[in-house]
């Protein structure tokens, strides 16, 4: 197989197509009352989505440390947007990519992952699911001599990639609008993002509250493993992943799945086309600011497009319930606030 003739001008040319996104004002009023919340637009990543980030930093550190050589096969157990990464960048450092992926999520990811080359492993509820891909890449790894795992939801350098760029790029881009974040919420997948971009935004202010945000119908966090069935692919993916520090995190947040499917049908219909966490986050955001109270500055993530959903529940109509925010809420408009170098 061909190798990259020179991987560190390769992660040179990827590192500028990753990160510096913008950073979204979105004015909005909950029960005829006006509103503003903040939230970072990953789409506008490498493959189009935060996981980008991530995939990147730790591709980069294995190849520091020397786990990653030239040639090597990348295996990883995902729900769909990191292996779409990994299938990007790994493949455009010349790796074979393997990704072992719960045979549920949507037939838009798998197909991305082929086009870059990646070898898809499906695995069914019988072979276990998430924790059985889990399994079988590291069985993989054990049997096939060259193999590195990047293991994200245990990697270090996860959380590290969102505390080193994607925190910092809120911080200056709130700053410049004369605003510091008091409150953070991101659905959790690894939790590498409530996790890293916690960390940076507590040092500016040690009072920000930091808060996971995982499915009404299947609270993961809440129990420690697998309980219901939700629709928001990419979160709550059957366990409480080891970067996930419980007790360095403030109150857990609950939405529920149709709720942020509507959240998110709204938000396209205004020219966001953002994925269903997305939607989930707005809502949970939105959550938070009623109890930090309105003046607050509340920031979330939007993690990725509506592009990898639609065969999903996203392009259906979605039926209405009266516990539900998004009938409550009513947008008046949004603007971009531009990354600065950071």
């Amino acid at each position: 197989m061909q190798t990259a003739a020179n991987p560190a001008e390769t992660l040179a040319q990827l590192s500028s197509m990753i990160g510096r996104t913008p950073l979204l004002r979105i004015d909005y009023r909950l029960d005829g009352q006006p509103r503003r919340l903040y939230a970072k637009y990953e789409q506008r990543n490498m493959t189009g989505s935060v996981k980008d980030r991530m995939a990147y930093c730790i591709l980069r550190h294995a190849y520091e440390t020397g786990e990653l050589l030239p040639g090597g096969t990348i295996a990883e157990a995902t729900s769909g947007n990191t292996g779409v990464s990994f299938a990007a960048l790994g493949r455009a450092l010349r790796h074979r990519v393997r990704i072992f992926m719960p045979d549920w999520m949507s037939r838009e990811r798998v197909v991305l992952m082929e086009s870059f080359g990646a070898e898809i492993i499906p695995v069914s509820r019988e072979q276990g699911g998430f924790l059985g891909s889990i399994d079988m890449a590291e069985q993989f790894a054990r049997e096939t001599p060259g193999v590195f795992l990047p293991r994200q939801f245990a990697n270090e350098a996860n959380a590290c990639a969102h505390e080193q760029t994607t925190g910092p790029e809120i911080v200056a881009q709130l700053a410049s609008v004369g605003c510091v974040a008091d409150v953070f919420v991101a659905g959790v997948g690894t939790g590498g993002t409530v996790m890293g971009v916690g960390r940076c935004l507590r040092e500016c202010n040690p009072r920000a509250t930091i808060h996971p945000l995982e499915p009404a119908n299947s609270p993961t966090l809440r129990t420690g493993h697998r309980v219901g069935h939700h629709r928001i692919q990419g979160i709550s993916d059957e366990f409480i992943p080891a970067i996930v520090k419980l007790n360095q995190l403030d109150e857990i947040v609950d939405v529920w799945d149709g709720d942020a499917i509507l959240m998110s049908q709204k938000l396209a219909r205004i020219g966001l086309a953002v994925g269903i966490s997305s939607g989930g986050n707005f809502i949970g955001a939105a959550k938070r600011l009623e109890e930090a109270g309105h003046n607050a500055t509340v920031v979330t993530v939007f993690s990725d497009s509506n592009k990898k959903y639609l065969s999903t529940a996203l392009f259906q109509e979605e039926p209405r319930d009266e516990k539900y925010l998004t009938d409550r809420i009513e947008i008046d408009g949004w603007i971009s606030i531009p990354c600065p170098e950071v």
